[in-house]
């Protein structure tokens, strides 16, 4: 099979870290997190992996990792959840990548949805094809245009992991709001952080943009108080990003990752938040 190349210093290049990421999770805590989807994808890639294996036995990478492992593992669970009750719903990605999650959700009964950015989607194309139930489309999110290609009509839950921190708040604030109104009966879940946290996240890329004001940025110290004001009617709830749903008790965990992880959900306030419109 031919190999698909991954240019260097591209946007294709950035989706290549979390697939690394999901593959180191799934050989390191396997009873928290299986992608095998992701090894196959590395395996159809034309490009070298041997730095990230290099980055990958340091303890940042692999914390880093294991907050890959939750987040997916978390959404996963919320997902399926609202699969229980609407077999036949919408499975919607938002920011899509290359990340399987929809599809390693699939209850043989939904419509999925992978939505992102024009030439991640072409890439996306040549590696993770649409089918009969899957479709990935070109968009961008904060156009709402895409809401009437979402067949939500047995209900539609979405899901958004590591996109919003690159959203400014009235953007976020504008897309909930829609989202609430147009797909009633809807789930839309996603991660967040603390304002000390996307500081920390995004400081980089926000200065190279000529930008100080870290408080035009998406951030959640209180989903009651930075969230439920702009959707009155929905309900939001959250949980700690890390821990909220699984205990870490997990032999493959260390201690110390335990204890970074109430560091992450206490001091760093990331969660995963629920709203239900």
């Amino acid at each position: 099979m031919e190999k698909v190349h991954i240019e260097r210093n591209t946007v294709q290049e950035t989706l290549v870290i979390p697939l690394y990421a999901r593959k180191l999770c799934t050989e390191q805590y396997p009873k928290l997190f299986q992608d095998k989807k992701a090894v196959e994808l590395m395996e159809r890639m034309d490009y070298d992996f041997s730095p990230h294996a290099k980055k990958g036995k340091g303890l940042a990478y692999r914390f880093g990792a294991l907050e890959t492992a939750m987040r997916q593992y978390d959404i996963a669970w919320e997902v399926r959840d609202y699969l229980k009750a609407h077999p036949e719903a919408a499975v919607v990605n938002l920011g899509c990548g290359l990340d399987m999650t929809g599809e390693n959700c699939d209850n043989g009964q939904c419509k999925i949805y992978n939505l992102d950015l024009p030439d991640v989607i072409a890439l996306r194309e040549r590696l993770l094809p649409g089918t009969e139930r899957v479709r990935n489309l070109a968009v961008d999110l904060n156009d709402t245009g895409w809401f009437d290609q979402i067949d939500d009509s047995a209900g539609a839950v979405f899901f958004a992991a590591g996109v919003f921190y690159y959203f400014q708040a009235e953007q976020v604030k504008s897309l909930f709001s829609r989202m609430a109104e147009r797909f009633p009966g809807g789930r839309l879940v996603f991660d967040a952080a603390g304002k000390t946290a996307v500081k920390v996240m995004i400081k980089t890329w926000v200065k190279s943009l000529g930008i100080t004001d870290i408080g035009a940025w998406f951030y959640v110290d209180d989903p009651a108080r930075d969230v439920q004001p702009w959707i009155p009617k929905a309900k939001v709830s959250a949980r700690g990003y890390m821990r909220g749903y699984n205990d870490l008790k997990d032999p493959a965990v260390s201690g110390f990752f335990r204890f970074l992880s109430w560091l992450a959900d206490g001091m760093m306030k990331m969660r995963i938040i629920r709203i239900d419109f």
